[in-house]
């Protein structure tokens, strides 16, 4: 039986190496347009965060959403992020 190599990300929060399946994926595209990708196969440069809002907090004091565009990250994704994460949550 083939073992197949699972890919492993970096959350923005916590700094921990998780599954990529286990992460939410954050996009931003050529045109600079951020969203968030559940599927992992949007068009654009790429941010991980875990699904915990405690992960959230942690990304959004240290910045580390900022740190891994190199621009300023819009609060509306943040919002966008709790909003998630609450409806995943009940």
């Amino acid at each position: 039986m083939i073992k197949r190599k699972i890919p492993l990300r970096k959350c923005t929060g916590c700094q921990e190496m998780k599954s990529k399946k286990e992460l939410i994926r954050v996009v931003k595209n050529d045109e600079g347009e951020f969203s968030l990708d559940f599927t992992g196969k949007k068009q654009g440069r790429g941010a991980y965060i875990c699904p915990d809002m405690q992960c959230l907090e942690k990304a959004r004091k240290a910045k580390g959403l900022e740190r891994s565009f190199k621009c300023p990250v819009p609060k509306e994704v943040y919002d966008q992020l709790r909003e998630e994460l609450e409806n995943a949550s009940n």
